[in-house]
């Protein structure tokens, strides 16, 4: 026994640290508390902010908890019906575009990925000389109009069909998992390209998958530039347009009121304000945990981009 205790405690003497270690961690750790709090702490503050009454917001008195506690920013917010209608076209545009997405960044990342490619030089500098010069917003609306897919869901779903970068990524991830030596088996086993890529690639591709589809989701999702610029039909509005629509009718003219009501509308819109940004964000911020672990390895595949 004695002869254990001693081996235990020359352990902890090996791995005592010095004095300079001490220090370099503990300057390490009090920078990530910083960190941690300067990220947490602005959300915290819009959670507790929406759940406050409009003049506690207005006031500044809202600092870390709810003051006041009310939910009459999320009924404000919630009794536009319209956020319905939004919440179902985002849904729709998220998950259909995100196929779509995926299937056209699959497909290019593949092709890129063969190093029996003709011309793969030059496809990958067409794809990635897009990154740097794009047409612009008006040849690209002039576009949508040719191809008669303004005022349609088509808008915003084609117009961002391939990301650039994202394709890179997944050819870079398909390059360094998948390698040539597999095909070579695969069609001595009598197996085709198509058979390759559904049966071999795709399985070995869960991970890149999962991130690029988490990337393309948060994407959709907030989407608004394009509902902006090529939809008219509020039947056919995202989410977002439809929270501007709310923050818009809060504004009025200032002339037109007087202080008393101006305060309260003031009020109003501070509240509002919050309110929408946890409506847009919480079902985003729900999903993050569950596909956090793909971060890493998104990072990781990203790093080695080329």
């Amino acid at each position: 026994m004695s002869t254990i205790q001693e081996k235990k405690a020359d352990v902890k003497k090996k791995v005592q640290l010095s004095r300079s270690d001490k220090i370099y961690y503990a300057i390490v750790y009090a920078l990530i508390i910083v960190l941690t709090l300067a990220v947490l702490y602005p959300l915290v503050y819009v959670v507790s902010a929406s759940f406050s009454s409009g003049r506690a917001v207005s006031s500044g008195k809202v600092v870390l908890f709810p003051v006041e506690p009310s939910i009459y920013g999320y009924q404000r917010v919630l009794e536009y019906t319209s956020i319905w209608i939004g919440y179902r076209n985002t849904i729709f545009y998220t998950v259909v575009g995100t196929i779509i997405n995926i299937v056209v960044t699959l497909m290019c990342a593949y092709a890129l990925s063969r190093k029996g490619l003709r011309g793969r030089g030059f496809f990958t500098f067409m794809f990635t000389f897009t990154m740097i010069f794009s047409g612009g917003m008006i040849p690209s609306y002039i576009l949508m109009r040719n191809l008669k897919i303004l005022n349609t869901v088509w808008a915003m779903l084609l117009p961002g069909a391939l990301s650039v970068y994202n394709m890179v990524v997944t050819r870079t991830f398909l390059q360094s998992n998948i390698p040539d030596d597999l095909l070579e088996a695969a069609k001595i086993d009598g197996c085709s390209d198509i058979q390759f890529f559904f049966k071999i690639v795709l399985p070995l591709s869960k991970a890149i998958i999962a991130v690029i589809s988490l990337y393309y989701a948060v994407g959709h999702w907030n989407a608004y530039f394009n509902a902006f610029l090529y939809l008219n039909d509020k039947k056919l509005y995202p989410l977002q347009i439809f929270l501007r629509q709310v923050l818009v009718l809060g504004d009025v003219d200032t002339e037109m009121v007087d202080e008393e009501i101006l305060l309260q509308m003031q009020n109003l819109r501070d509240v509002l304000k919050y309110a929408i940004i946890v409506v847009s964000t919480a079902p985003l911020m729900c999903a993050y945990p569950f596909v956090q672990k793909y971060f890493v390895k998104g990072v990781m595949i990203g790093s080695l981009k080329g």
